[in-house]
């Protein structure tokens, strides 16, 4: 995918809209070859972020908990899969809701068997307080099964690698906001809500610029939708 710069307000354009609007799985594809889904209820396509039809941008980053380095583009042709971003000191519950929407796609991709055609990524990009301990306790408290062998949890090795990604890669705005409304802790961030769902192809099927509170059952009917389409 080609590098957008970012617009700006356009790049964020679909947070103003209803998750709803943005999620729903239109019956029958439209014409585009590259993907299951028919095209989303609105167009994010001047977006800065990868939306419908566009091909997700290959990352690559470590997985702490199973030492291994995993990249997007490692499951085309193989696995859907769906992606968000995250860090464990998430103030607000943004993050926790993001994890709770794919936990619940991967427990239906398992009672439904369908597990090994999925994938799911949760990227943290606070490096410096998301070790391997804190990744760890943070999945068992989310209810996160890591046994399943479909999930795992991306790490920059620093923050400014993780940085590039979001604002670069994923054309998001990004960057700490030290001297926040919240005592405990040294900085937070701007955090965007989102979740990529990404066919087996490599390309994007939908975009949810409000995933932390889209209705899961659509979330997962659009999941299931493309993983069996």
């Amino acid at each position: 995918m080609d590098r957008r710069t970012y617009l700006g307000t356009v790049g964020i354009a679909g947070l103003s809209s209803g998750a709803g609007c943005l999620g729903g799985a239109l019956t029958g594809n439209t014409g585009n070859p590259d993907t299951v889904l028919g095209p989303p209820e609105q167009d994010l396509s001047e977006a800065t972020h990868p939306s419908y039809g566009e091909e997700f941008p290959a990352i690559s980053l470590p997985d702490p908990l199973t030492g291994e380095t995993v990249s997007t583009d490692q499951f085309e042709g193989d696995r859907t899969v769906l992606m968000t971003l995250f860090y464990t000191m998430c103030p607000d519950g943004v993050c926790p809701q993001l994890i709770l929407r794919l936990r619940r796609a991967q427990a239906v991709a398992a009672e439904e068997g369908y597990g090994d055609d999925a994938a799911f990524l949760a990227m943290t990009f606070d490096p410096e307080r998301d070790g391997e301990d804190e990744l760890r306790t943070f999945a068992d408290q989310q209810g996160v099964d890591l046994d399943a062998g479909n999930w795992h949890f991306l790490r920059p090795t620093e923050y400014e690698t993780g940085k590039e990604i979001v604002s670069e890669d994923l054309g998001l705005p990004f960057k700490k906001e030290f001297g926040n409304e919240y005592e405990e802790l040294e900085y937070t961030f701007p955090h965007f809500p989102y979740i990529f769902l990404v066919n087996e192809g490599g390309f994007v099927e939908r975009t949810y610029p409000k995933g932390s509170t889209m209705e899961i059952s659509r979330l997962v009917d659009d999941f299931e939708t493309v993983v069996t389409g």
